[in-house]
């Protein structure tokens, strides 16, 4: 049988002791301060010594009080943890995809419903991801772009891309020709300096200056794009609801194959994971829309 002394006394104490004040304590609570103090002094009452040395200007811990804060407060938050880990639980399995944001946003979001649909019973979750941390081991699974080597895990290739001008409509039907980019703003994405020379080499048009305002991501650049600041270049897979909506058009019809692709990267040990099959599946039936 446990001989705790009061929880709510031991709260108020640990709440006190991290703040170091009576006050900051009791908006942590939701209580008064004089509550919280009083539940401190029953609390030393209870346990015989004085947690704290009370001074005109300040609350100071004694040497019982700095012993008994550290492992209360560790425990409290792992409570906290624990609750919050069984309150996510849910009877179904969980997947979780890690993928860059402009992808999920722009492309597997927006289709997500299809899955749910299928397979209700499967919780997916998005997780941020991209050249900056490309693969975390809590993921089931990522859509990554790459060259297909990550190391230690299996890459399965699911589809690449190709790089097409795309603006707001109202700029697009002032550009006939590829040489008329001349009098345009180009918009790149600042770590994938080569699309724009690639494409213009493409087009044969080695007058027009590649030159233009850059941005840190294909989301960035495609919303300039949206408003009308000038001419993107991006994976098609990214444009398709845009152009299917009327927000952007695509002056042009030439594209450039991308020289990378996007791929399922996972453990090989998570290919036994609820819910992973299914999921590979239906991604594997979305590809035929983009290549």
């Amino acid at each position: 049988m446990r001989r705790l002394p009061s929880l709510n006394g031991l709260r108020a104490f640990e709440a006190a002791a991290r703040h170091g004040s009576f006050t900051a304590a009791a908006a942590e609570l939701h209580v008064s301060q004089a509550a919280v103090s009083r539940m401190v002094k029953l609390l030393e009452e209870r346990l015989g010594f004085p947690l704290f040395d009370r001074r005109a200007n300040a609350l100071v811990l004694t040497e019982r009080g700095r012993a008994l804060q550290p492992a209360l407060t560790e425990a409290f938050d792992g409570i906290a943890r624990r609750v919050e880990q069984v309150s996510s639980m849910r009877a179904g399995p969980v997947l979780t995809v890690g993928m860059g944001a402009t992808v999920a946003v722009r492309w597997l979001i927006p289709r997500l419903s299809g899955f749910h649909i299928s397979h209700p019973e499967i919780e997916v979750r998005i997780a941020t991801g991209g050249a900056g941390a490309p693969m975390n081991d809590d993921w089931t699974c990522a859509v990554l772009l790459g060259d297909g080597q990550w190391p230690g895990y299996e890459a399965e290739r699911l589809f690449s891309s190709s790089l097409q001008p795309v603006c707001a409509p109202r700029l697009a039907a002032k550009l006939r020709k590829p040489a008329d980019l001349a009098g345009a703003t180009l918009l790149h994405v600042s770590h994938w300096a080569e699309d724009w020379p690639r494409w213009l080499a493409a087009a044969g048009v080695a007058e027009v200056s590649s030159k233009g305002l850059s941005f840190g991501s294909y989301a960035m650049t495609l919303q300039a794009a949206i408003d009308g600041v000038g001419v993107a270049l991006a994976p098609r897979l990214y444009i398709l609801d845009d152009i299917a909506a009327g927000r952007l058009a695509t002056p042009f019809g030439l594209a450039v194959p991308m020289v990378h692709a996007w791929y399922l990267v996972h453990r090989a040990s998570r290919r036994e994971d609820a819910g992973f099959a299914p999921f590979r599946d239906w991604l594997y039936a979305l590809c035929a829309e983009v290549e």
